[in-house]
C-alpha cells in the first residue's frame, strides 16, 4: 500500500510486515530502502554491517526465510512478509534458554575473527550454508562462504568453527 507523506517533494512510503528475530514489525518504508539500512538505521540492529554496499563482501548477510542473503542488495519492500534473522537473533534462532548459538560457541572457541567486522555475516551465512546441507568437506565449506570477505585472514579458524558444528550436527 503507498502512502503520500503529504509534504511536497517527500517521498511516499509504502507498509510492510517483516518478522525479525521473531518479532512482527509493521513498518513504513521508502520504496528504495535496502533491507540492511532498514535494519541498521531504522531498526538499530547494527550488528548486521555495511561492507562493500554491492553484494561483493557478504558482511551484510541476513537469513530471510532460511536462506542467506546479502542485504545489501535486497529491497526491504521486496521482503514483505519474510521472517529475517540478523546475527542479534541467531541464538535466539538456534542456540537454547539464552545461550549463544552453536556457531557463535565454535567462533569463540576456534578464535574465529580478529577485528570482528565480518563476523555476523559469517555466522549467518555458515548457518544458511549449513541449513543447506550442500557443504560436507572443507573444500565445500570454503567454496559456499567464499562470497563472505575477511580482510584478517581468519579463513582457517573460520572453517574450523563450521567444520565442528556441522560435525555435531548442533546447527539449524
Amino acid at each position: 500500500m503507498l502512502i503520500d507523506s503529504g509534504s511536497p517533494g517527500a517521498p511516499a512510503t509504502i507498509g510492510i510486515s517483516l518478522t525479525i528475530n521473531g518479532e512482527v514489525r509493521e513498518l513504513q518504508v521508502a520504496p528504495w530502502t535496502t533491507l540492511l539500512d532498514l535494519l541498521r538505521e531504522d531498526l538499530d540492529l547494527t550488528g548486521t554491517k555495511k561492507g562493500c554496499d554491492h553484494g561483493q563482501c557478504g558482511a551484510c548477510t541476513v537469513l530471510v526465510n532460511g536462506t542467506r542473503i546479502n542485504s545489501c542488495l535486497a529491497l526491504a519492500v521486496m521482503k514483505d512478509g519474510a521472517e529475517v534473522v540478523t546475527v542479534e537473533g541467531l541464538a535466539k534462532h538456534g542456540g537454547q534458554d539464552g545461550a549463544m548459538h552453536p556457531l557463535q560457541a565454535a567462533f569463540v572457541e576456534r578464535d574465529a575473527f580478529q577485528c570482528g567486522y565480518c563476523t555476523p555475516g559469517q555466522l549467518c551465512s555458515a548457518a544458511g550454508m549449513i541449513a543447506e546441507g550442500h557443504a560436507t568437506s572443507r573444500e565445500e565449506i570454503r567454496e559456499a562462504m567464499s562470497g563472505n570477505i575477511c580482510r584478517c585472514g581468519a579463513y582457517t579458524n573460520i572453517v574450523d568453527a563450521i567444520e565442528d558444528v556441522m560435525h555435531a550436527g548442533a546447527a539449524r
